[in-house]
């Protein structure tokens, strides 16, 4: 299709060529951004029937796809090697080959900066590089999480800098992902997609391409509103953490199991939706998320208390954990410094491999702090991955094993994974730190547990 695009063609022109060539499926998808969001989006393309051209500037991860291999655990290394071995699907990390694509899907992380901040270097540069390889004709949507304004302010200005102009000569989108990893029922294909468009002829195309792929897509009156509603999507699950948490600190003061309170409250048919504690907020967008709103609140000279102060309480988890953990230690005359302590769980949730802001880290990092012996085990992390905030030890993942868990003063379990034995666990070790209820069905070894 790439060949039919002039420079000379109309806006009218470019849009009709690019639709059609969505509609019968010709258009080859670009993916910027082979992560958590970025691979799982190929997939769903790939279903459909385009074929897909992968970017990422990890050659590692760029030579593992070009093998047939995955290095994400719900993405399976038979479907990478099958689209390779058919032709369909590509990965490079040469941003010459960007004017192959009919569609670049920006999937690159937005994290924050140490004072909490927006940090949308990884959007900038990706737009830079776009910009320096853009074609009349194609379609730039960006998925990446953030604040409202983004993609017309600080994306569509950058691109400009190409000599074309959005909604003139290419097309310009923002559709937030709504990736869950590991959730078997909700694959990206599966998940309604709302998508706001850099003006109307954007969005009417970007709503035809999603169309394709998805079960449902949701069309918005503006980048906006799509940018918006991400953020509201987030915002509400980390309030209503807060509460459950605060209530957690409250109730264990009162002797109460928070966890049997939120299940009695569940039963109610309606007004109610079950959110439930833990040791701190994970993933890439619900610790993060809520910031970029309050940050853009600040700009605009206006306070977001509520949402600050769930933020204030959701980051002090970590805290209160290892202070269980350390009034436990001293309960049995240990002191936590020197006290051998095993982590399990690096990853964020259940049952994945994604450790993107687990609160696994920041509790090590204390405990560490404290001069505790650390170890971890995770059975979809072998080894301790490199985090850009935390200093932390050089570790692989150590086996279960009856005397290995005997061997540890405290085990603390921060990611509740169904494959863990709980009941083994308990079994074995000399004091277990249960940060997830996971522990609510072992019968034997009981007085060993404490809920935190």
């Amino acid at each position: 299709m790439t060949e039919t695009m002039s420079k000379h063609a109309s806006t009218e022109q470019l849009a009709a060529q690019l639709q059609q060539a969505i509609l019968t499926k010709q258009a080859k998808v670009g993916v910027i951004g082979l992560g958590y969001v970025g691979l799982p989006l190929v997939q769903a393309f790939i279903g459909s029937e385009f074929s897909a051209l992968g970017f990422d500037v990890d050659q590692r991860k760029v030579d593992a796809l070009t093998r047939g291999e995955s290095y994400i655990k719900h993405v399976d290394s038979k479907w990478i090697a099958a689209w390779v071995a058919s032709g369909r699907f590509a990965a490079t990390s040469d941003p010459r080959r960007l004017p192959e694509a009919d569609i670049l899907l920006i999937c690159v992380p937005t994290p924050l900066t140490a004072n909490r901040d927006p940090d949308l270097s990884y959007v900038e540069s990706t737009a830079q590089m776009i910009a320096e390889n853009l074609r009349p004709g194609q379609l730039v949507v960006l998925e990446s999480t953030t604040y409202p304004g983004t993609t017309r302010d600080v994306v569509a200005p950058i691109l400009a800098q190409s000599g074309l102009t959005p909604g003139v000569d290419f097309f310009l989108a923002y559709s937030p992902e709504r990736e869950d990893p590991g959730n078997p029922n909700f694959t990206a294909s599966a998940i309604p997609k709302v998508v706001g468009g850099y003006d109307p002829i954007s969005l009417q195309i970007a709503d035809a391409f999603y169309a394709q792929a998805v079960v449902k897509t949701i069309p918005v009156s503006s980048c906006e509103v799509a940018e918006a509603c991400k953020i509201l999507e987030n915002t509400y699950r980390a309030v209503n953490i807060a509460l459950v948490n605060e209530l957690k600190l409250l109730f264990d003061r009162l002797d109460i199991d928070v966890w049997e309170v939120i299940e009695a409250a569940k039963t109610k048919p309606f007004g109610f939706q079950a959110f439930y504690p833990g040791p701190g907020l994970g993933g890439h967008c619900i610790p993060i998320d809520p910031f970029y709103l309050s940050w853009l609140a600040r700009a605009n000279e206006m306070p977001t208390r509520f949402i600050e102060l769930a933020g204030e309480i959701n980051t002090s988890m970590p805290q209160y954990v290892v202070q269980k953990l350390c009034d436990a230690l001293n309960l049995v005359r240990k002191p936590a410094n020197g006290s051998k302590v095993l982590i399990l769980g690096a990853a964020y949730k259940k049952n994945v491999d994604d450790p993107r802001e687990s609160p696994s880290f920041k509790i090590m990092e204390l405990l560490s702090e404290r001069g505790a012996v650390l170890s971890y085990n995770d059975p979809f992390i072998p080894k301790l991955p490199a985090m850009r905030h935390y200093d932390l030890p050089d570790l692989t993942s150590v086996e279960l094993t009856p005397e290995n868990l005997a061997s540890f003063d405290a085990v603390m379990i921060v990611t509740d994974h169904d494959d863990y034995d709980y009941q083994q666990i308990v079994t074995h070790s000399q004091l277990v730190i249960d940060t997830r209820n996971a522990t609510k069905n072992v019968e034997h070894g009981r007085e060993k547990i404490v809920r935190a």
